[in-house]
């Protein structure tokens, strides 16, 4: 597939196992009329989404550390601002 799903990094040849999963009966016919393989198909478009899913996460990650130092710095220079109004 050309969305990235085929590069996602997962153990292929870990045992398969059935799952029950409830999907709509109208796209499961569409589906199956697209690909020779439902279930290699569903196996490579939600490892696309497992790898997605985690990069955003990563991304949403790294953001935070971003934020945390540059507040962290701010307070190294100038203080918190709460100290300003202290009553102890």
């Amino acid at each position: 597939m050309a969305n990235g799903a085929a590069s996602a990094h997962y153990d292929r040849n870990a045992p398969r196992r059935p799952v029950n999963l409830s999907l709509n009966e109208d796209l499961i016919a569409r589906a199956k009329r697209s690909t020779k393989n439902l279930s290699a198909t569903v196996e490579e478009l939600l490892a696309g989404y497992v790898q997605q899913e985690e990069a955003r996460r990563r991304a949403a990650d790294e953001e935070l550390d971003q934020v945390i130092s540059a507040l962290n710095e701010f307070n190294e220079r100038h203080g918190f601002l709460s100290d300003e109004f202290s009553t102890l």
